[in-house]
């Protein structure tokens, strides 16, 4: 999987559809009167004729949907690879093997939701179909699935039992649906040269048990293969209550690379959209961007405000590489100018995977708490939504290794960021409401007075240590802050404690030592509109 994602160069959908958003303005950075006029909105266009200072002023009027807000609030969500390459020791399939091979004989997807709910996430996705095609549930529109396993005598249904249980524990539903289907394509199905045509969906099969219910259809335009992934889209959205991600892989899988399958996006967003608004499409999907690599890291600098370009039926690509060092900064937006249609908020997920493999492999070891943290702080501190990877066994179980690994790392993370000393301590500061930025209220900032300008200044009662500092912009004013100091006064004076470029969601920034100083402050340095921030804590760690 990590090596299809890299080859498919990117090709991050996203919906042809805007998505106006109401927002409190802020005041543009001074740049002309075409991009001072520009109204907040998720996606912005751009043209080659817009100055470098027009470009900026774009940017910082772009705006997160309530969906994406949402979304990167998960901080950490969970992923769950499971299927025949469970049992095949493969992390890509065949797409030709014998079902019977599927056989979780001691399934438990409870024990999942417990070991999810105990080790702190609030939404996992799981694998509903990789590249092989192999479904886990029994859907009408192939055989190639757990309908054609003896375990359960042909009756089990992964999905079901892992939506209820993850609902029963009060975590969110996710589903992965692979584009790719090596069985489709072993069957003449998927990259087909069909054209695309008006297909009623869902399209009744022989048999169908809805026939006579008259089940709300949608009239939409697909190949033979987009037709096939409406239908079972419509039966997964349907049938499995509210699912709050859908996650698109790039992967082509073992397709040949010159059997390609256009991928009737628009008609797919569309039915997402109106069976599952409230879901994220991910990664191929207009909400979330794949960060660019399988390991769990963000950019030191990570921007969620990033150029793109448009592509087939709704596709957005990256403008830059998606390995870009530099996605969102000043001199990356004109850089993709030449290419780029839209600046969009585009927020990156870092997925990883808490063993070597995606799938379950015996001879392979969890990672440690240690790197797991280092993980956290690597992408949920830099501004990203942390996707990590607990592949179940054979049994269907998650190893007790794993389970023990997620209890110590939220844990852990408990004692990195302990009680925030800051929180409602005297802050005051020029610009507007100070003490919003101490109040642990997400949904309040302190507002910098002008562009690149700004200084809140606390005073914690008492000298305090400090280890740990998080900041946080309240992103519904965008992203704003292109880098700021952080300082400690004390019998010496004002100390530089740390200089960070970007903040977003989340900037989470473990000082190297101890810092003991009763007043801390926060100076805005460069920012493209007044800075809004929502938290200024600061923490002792206790590891």
């Amino acid at each position: 999987m990590a090596i299809s994602r890299r080859l498919f160069v990117g090709a991050v959908a996203a919906s042809s559809t805007s998505y106006a958003l109401t927002v409190g303005a802020a005041s543009p950075a001074s740049a002309g009167p075409s991009a001072a006029t520009v109204e907040p909105h998720y996606r912005i266009p751009i043209s080659t004729d817009d100055t470098p200072e027009q470009l900026v002023a774009k940017a910082a009027r772009v705006r997160p949907t309530e969906r994406q807000i949402t979304w990167q609030r998960l901080e950490k969500t969970a992923f769950l690879h499971f299927g025949v390459n469970t049992f095949t020791g493969l992390e890509w399939g065949t797409g030709d093997e014998d079902p019977d091979v599927f056989q979780p004989v001691g399934l438990d997807t409870d024990q999942w939701a417990r070991a999810l709910r105990d080790g702190g996430f609030e939404l996992a996705i799981l694998t509903v179909k990789h590249h092989d095609g192999f479904v886990l549930y029994p859907s009408r529109y192939t055989r190639h699935s757990v309908v054609s396993s003896s375990w359960q005598g042909g009756h089990g249904d992964v999905l079901r039992s892992f939506a209820d249980s993850m609902r029963g524990h009060g975590i969110k539903v996710g589903v992965y649906i692979s584009p790719a289907d090596e069985n489709q394509y072993l069957h003449g199905v998927y990259a087909n040269g069909s054209a695309r045509t008006t297909h009623t969906v869902p399209t009744l099969t022989d048999g169908d048990d809805r026939a006579g219910e008259e089940p709300r259809t949608f009239d939409l335009q697909a190949t033979d293969y987009g037709a096939y992934m409406l239908n079972q889209l419509y039966e997964v959205l349907t049938e499995y209550g509210p699912v709050d991600e859908v996650w698109f892989d790039g992967a082509q899988g073992r397709i040949p690379p010159d059997k390609v399958e256009r991928y009737d996006w628009d008609s797919w967003y569309e039915l997402i959209r109106t069976l599952a608004p409230d879901a994220s499409i991910a990664v191929s999907g207009p909400d979330v961007r794949w960060v660019g690599n399988e390991g769990g890291l963000a950019r030191e600098d990570e921007w969620s405000v990033v150029p793109v370009r448009e592509k087939d039926y709704g596709r957005t690509d990256y403008a830059l590489h998606y390995e870009a060092a530099d996605q969102g900064s000043r001199a990356a937006l004109v850089e993709a100018q030449p290419l780029a249609q839209h600046l969009q908020w585009w927020p990156a997920e870092c997925d990883v995977s808490i063993r070597p493999g995606w799938f379950y492999h015996a001879d392979q070891q969890p990672k440690s708490v240690e790197q797991l943290t280092d993980l956290w702080f690597r992408s949920v501190g830099r501004n990203s939504v942390l996707l990590l990877n607990i592949p179940p066994d054979q049994q269907g179980r998650l190893p007790d290794a794993d389970v023990a690994v997620l209890r110590e790392f939220r844990e852990r993370l408990a004692r990195e960021l302990p009680e925030d000393l800051a929180r409602d301590s005297r802050a005051r500061g020029d610009g507007r409401r100070p003490g919003h930025a101490v109040d642990g209220d997400p949904d309040t900032a302190w507002t910098s007075p002008a562009p690149s300008e700004g200084t809140l200044t606390l005073d914690l009662g008492r000298e305090q240590a400090v280890d740990r500092i998080r900041l946080a912009e309240d992103i519904r004013q965008g992203q704003q802050v292109e880098s700021a100091v952080v300082e400690a006064r004390t019998a010496g004076g004002w100390h530089h404690v740390a200089t960070v470029g970007t903040i977003g969601a989340s900037r989470i920034l473990a000082l190297p030592a101890v810092v003991t100083a009763r007043q801390w402050r926060l100076r805005i340095v460069a920012s493209r509109e007044a800075a809004s921030i929502a938290a200024f804590e600061l923490h002792h760690s206790r590891v």
